[in-house]
């Protein structure tokens, strides 16, 4: 790997020079700096981090803060962890992953040597002990979901409430008028993760609007657990016509996997929509209609909005990017029931 030491080499300048090159600190005369950035272009050099923080330059480098829990599900961390990665990397940015579960210690340690340009959270809580830390570190950084009080912060997250509704709304024109929630473990639900409560909040509103009667388990991962959901979803509503799954992969398999063993129908006898997943459902027996949670789409534009604000930029503001719905062809008219 090329050194400061073979640029000015080959450029026939001093390495103070080369340095001054680069940080911009000093007038360079233009022939002279032509030459170092030829010689930086042939060696393809690339000045290290501490070179450019002692530059007062950018490191080029996003922190990416994504705490490991007890109910993180390892595939749609990554997933989100590596929308932001590969958007980072088109614009030749690189990635720090702080996964400690003491966060703010994390933070600060970056912040504090100055190695990172911006931060981006992930997996926020409403009550996230990472938020104040953000607010106070004074350096540009986005939330990728919402927390509850969102005052001084940059954040953007699929619309959790708009996708309930979106949900719903598609059940009810279709005349349905029980639906039931499947939603996450109650142990996501009880330290506080922001985009099932938005979800769960936003089901029950738009139910309330429409005037739908609705039930709502939290199974675990396990297939007991996941039977005594059905059982309590069927023997809370009995009339229910229509299921809505915000819940993981593989949970929502084995559901569908129970139902048919009961020679449940979809859509003849109920029908179901996949809400706000991160994995494809039209391999799923069968395909499933789902609102589809994109880690692209969040990880891009939380790279944007980081940039933005180390440009300059640091308003405030919470960007909401809107669900679209995917017909596989697992609704249908509610079923009609005899007298």
């Amino acid at each position: 790997m090329a050194t400061i030491n073979d640029v000015a080499r080959l450029a026939g300048v001093s390495i103070s020079t080369v340095s001054y090159t680069l940080s911009g600190n000093r007038s360079i005369a233009e022939s002279t700096r032509n030459r170092v950035v030829s010689a930086i272009q042939e060696l393809g050099y690339r000045p290290n981090a501490g070179a450019r923080m002692l530059a007062g330059t950018r490191t080029r480098i996003f922190a990416l803060t994504a705490p490991v829990r007890p109910d993180t599900q390892p595939g749609v961390l990554m997933s989100f962890v590596l929308a932001v990665a590969t958007a980072a990397r088109k614009i030749d940015y690189d990635v720090l992953l702080l996964t400690a579960d003491e966060a703010s210690t994390g933070l600060e340690r970056v912040t504090s040597s100055r190695l990172a340009d911006g931060i981006i959270a992930l997996d926020v809580s409403l009550d996230d002990e990472r938020m104040p830390l953000l607010r106070a570190l004074n350096i540009p950084a986005t939330v990728i979901g919402v927390p509850a009080d969102t005052d001084g912060l940059v954040c953007v997250d699929l619309d959790f409430e708009g996708a309930a509704h979106l949900a719903v709304g598609r059940l009810a024109d279709l005349g349905h008028r029980s639906i039931g929630l499947l939603g996450m473990s109650r142990l996501t639900y009880d330290w506080g993760a922001n985009y099932p409560l938005r979800f769960r909040d936003g089901f029950f509103g738009a139910a309330a609007n429409r005037g739908i009667e609705t039930a709502f388990v939290m199974p675990d991962s396990d297939m007991d657990s996941i039977r005594r959901g059905i059982d309590e979803l069927f023997s809370t509503v009995p009339a229910m016509t229509a299921l809505i799954m915000h819940a993981g992969e593989s949970v929502q398999v084995t559901v569908l996997e129970m139902l048919a063993a009961r020679g449940i129908s979809i859509p003849g006898r109920l029908s179901v929509i996949s809400a706000c997943a991160v994995f494809d459902t039209s391999e799923f027996s069968p395909p499933l209609d789902e609102i589809p949670l994109s880690a692209e789409d969040s990880g891009v534009r939380a790279v944007e909005l980081t940039i933005r604000q180390i440009t300059g930029d640091r308003t405030p503001h919470v960007d909401l990017l809107p669900p679209r719905y995917v017909e596989r062809g697992s609704t249908g008219p509610a079923p009609i029931r005899e007298p």
